[in-house]
């Protein structure tokens, strides 16, 4: 039976606190810029934050990134009519490069990292595996089960890290820290329930 926990209008589910979780880049190689059915969700102020930045995160695109672009715009509205970044040959996000190691990588993120912007990348990328749902009265707050990310459940299995506390800085920077707190307090809860 799967629980759902409140902190005001939002709806959180309990696999944020049973699921353990760390990304592990090295297995994965990034496959959450590759894989899925359209690109990564955006709000209106990413989509035009995304166009302003461009000048900028542009030396850090593919060519073939570029020429989507160009063609597509920097954003697109995908088949259910959601605001998404373009995708390469319907697969990998225009927004992704490849590092030495072959892992795809956000050059967005790239260029926030080295303090060339102030915006890190889509809210839905930095919270992802939590997915946001707005409804009119409340907020859903889920994990998203994937395949590519067994990797990331092997590896937070053995240390132990659930999916809230592996995302604090992201879930911070949407919700703010008293949120987190929050989060935090649930978990306690959960676990000596849990024993």
């Amino acid at each position: 039976m799967s629980f759902v926990f409140q902190i005001d209008d939002k709806l959180i589910s309990e696999q944020l606190f049973e699921k353990k979780f760390v990304c592990d880049l090295n297995a994965c190689k990034g496959a959450c810029c590759v894989e899925g059915d359209s690109g990564a969700p955006l709000s209106d102020d990413e989509a035009i934050i995304l166009q302003e930045i461009y000048p900028t995160i542009e030396k850090y695109l593919t060519p073939e990134a570029k020429k989507v672009i160009k063609k597509h715009g920097f954003s697109v509205i995908d088949a259910d009519g959601d605001t998404v970044t373009p995708l390469i040959n319907h697969r990998e996000c225009v927004y992704a490069y490849r590092d030495s190691n072959g892992i795809l990588k956000c050059s967005i993120e790239k260029a926030f990292l080295n303090k060339e912007i102030s915006f890190r990348k889509p809210i839905s990328c930095y919270l992802f595996p939590i997915r946001i749902r707005e409804y009119n009265n409340f907020t859903a707050i889920n994990y998203e089960e994937e395949k590519i990310c067994k990797p990331a459940l092997i590896l937070g299995e053995k240390l132990g890290i659930p999916v809230f506390q592996f995302l604090k800085n992201p879930i911070i920077q949407h919700f703010g820290k008293e949120f987190y707190d929050d989060l935090e307090k649930i978990y306690e809860d959960f676990m000596m329930e849990s024993e």
